[in-house]
């Protein structure tokens, strides 16, 4: 776990610098100066291009982390420029994704008619700029490939950089000169495609000063490895199979308030999904790391490391995640008192605490479906991804007529729940590995106690001035929450690495 929690510290702390050039995007541009219904189609159209990527990748990105350890170079050393350490895996991890962006490019443009009509009626501006998906998903699915060649070789900080400082620095100069119409909407559309250009420019730039890649593929390695190929072809099938199902998901609830609400409802939906977000990103940095670790001990069936790992990794996370969920559940009301048109966007209040729960359940539980996903149980997770996509599409169309916004992130909610509970079954009863213990139990007492204090207290101790209000509130039940946390020792590796912290600090 150490290189876990180096790696995933410094990781989250770039993230929450992107977080920040985030906010100001977010709360002084976006909201003051585009309509609902334009941010509704710059959401959309990152939704349908990450859609997009889920299914034309092909897998990739599973594929790298699962087979990475049977293509490396056993007891490499020092690295020096072009060597091929990996008997040539980066080559394939390039040529699969271009293959399934050549044939998922043919469908897209097949379904122009239908999803046209579809949307038409009540968001006709992203019909306008429907074709413009391919060239942003073209350049997100690189960057993609390129960031997870990095952190399987256990370099995650600045492909981290590149995806949340950069392209978030890239997407608020793409936003200021939209806002002060120094391009017109054609010209932005056109900057937020360049924006994804420059990123994976940066990571393939990264990727070979290590120089630990290469473009030269290893035939003889191929040759002498027959059913290693065979293992990979088939993963990799499957991984396409089960995307049609697994990526629909997370964007599904978007497209279905597109197509039944319009751009503006989607515009409002996509800042509570930024705020609510923000209880994942310790997870993004953790899973990138441990991912890769999770794998290798999968193929070497190390069940102590894998139940250590998957162990340590979802109780921080959930202690973390848990912690930003209450602070933002402590704050909503000041949140949506300082945006700009706040009044427009607190409709959506109750969509950040549903999305946010989403999102810890998601990142508590992501370890589980890792495991699940590189063991040669892996089948399993095709039915549960139909299951996952069938629910969502179910709950989207039923709940989103009486509920609204409510609806979507409700559906949201339920169909992940359904999911990872399926998972965490499956897990135990194959691989046999503990995921949860006693530890995770604590951490969610805890967590409830907050939510319960916070809403006695503003039934019993209200303060009309809002600002004082969660001032108080904040440092008073998250202090005192964090205080538990790390007297009752509920995070053994965050207390470990804030004493390593404050040691250095002293020293220094």
């Amino acid at each position: 776990m150490g290189i876990i929690a180096k790696q995933s510290i410094q990781g989250t702390i770039v993230t929450y610098l992107g977080v920040a050039v985030g906010f100001v995007t977010t709360f002084f541009v976006l909201t003051r100066f585009l309509t609902t219904e334009e941010i509704g189609l710059a959401r959309v159209l990152v939704d349908a291009a990450t859609l997009f990527i889920g299914l034309a990748q092909l897998g990739t990105s599973s594929s790298i982390i699962r087979f990475y350890p049977h293509f490396k170079v056993k007891g490499e050393g020092v690295k020096v420029k072009g060597e091929n350490s990996d008997h040539g895996f980066f080559f394939w991890t390039l040529i699969v994704p271009l293959v399934g962006f050549v044939l998922f490019t043919a469908i897209y443009c097949a379904c122009h008619e239908p999803l046209s009509r579809w949307f038409g009626e009540k968001s006709a501006l992203f019909v306008e700029y429907y074709y413009m998906v391919l060239p942003i998903a073209f350049f997100m699915l690189y960057q993609t490939v390129f960031e997870t060649n990095a952190n399987v070789r256990m370099h995650i900080v600045v492909p981290r950089a590149v995806r949340e400082l950069i392209t978030r620095i890239g997407l608020l100069v793409a936003y200021l000169l939209y806002a002060f119409r120094v391009v017109e909407l054609d010209g932005f559309v056109i900057a937020l495609c360049s924006v994804y250009a420059l990123a994976a420019l940066c990571n393939i730039i990264y990727l070979f000063s290590l120089g630990e890649v290469s473009l030269r593929p290893d035939w003889d390695f191929l040759r002498n490895n027959p059913q290693l190929i065979r293992q990979y072809l088939l993963y990799t099938a499957f991984l396409l199979i089960s995307a049609v199902a697994s990526v629909l998901a997370p964007t599904l609830s978007s497209f279905f308030i597109t197509a039944e609400m319009g751009l503006s409802y989607t515009g409002i939906y996509a800042i509570a999904t930024y705020i609510a977000v923000m209880v994942s990103i310790p997870y993004r940095s953790m899973t990138a790391i441990a991912a890769p670790q999770l794998a290798t001990a999968i193929k070497e069936n190390n069940h102590v490391e894998m139940s250590h790992l998957m162990q340590q990794v979802s109780s921080t996370l959930l202690l973390i995640g848990g912690m930003i969920l209450c602070v933002i559940w402590l704050n909503i009301d000041l949140i949506f008192h300082i945006l700009p048109n706040g009044e427009t966007y607190a409709a959506a209040r109750q969509v950040v605490l549903i999305l946010g729960v989403s999102q810890l359940f998601i990142a508590t539980c992501s370890c589980t479906s890792s495991a699940l996903i590189y063991s040669r149980f892996y089948a399993f997770s095709l039915l549960f991804s139909f299951i996952l996509t069938a629910s969502s599409i179910w709950l989207n169309n039923m709940l989103i007529p009486h509920f609204g916004m409510d609806g979507a992130a409700l559906s949201n909610l339920v169909s992940y729940v359904v999911y990872f509970v399926l998972i965490i079954l499956t897990v135990r009863l194959t691989i046999k590995v503990p995921t949860f213990t006693q530890q995770h139990l604590k951490i969610l007492v805890l967590l409830l106690s907050i939510f319960i204090l916070n809403a006695l207290w503003q039934k019993y101790l209200p303060i009309n001035n809002i600002w004082i209000c969660s001032i108080i509130r904040t440092i008073v039940l998250i202090g005192g929450g964090c205080s538990v946390a790390w007297f009752a020792k509920l995070s053994p590796e965050i207390n470990q690495q804030l004493k390593s912290f404050f040691c250095k600090i002293k020293h220094t």
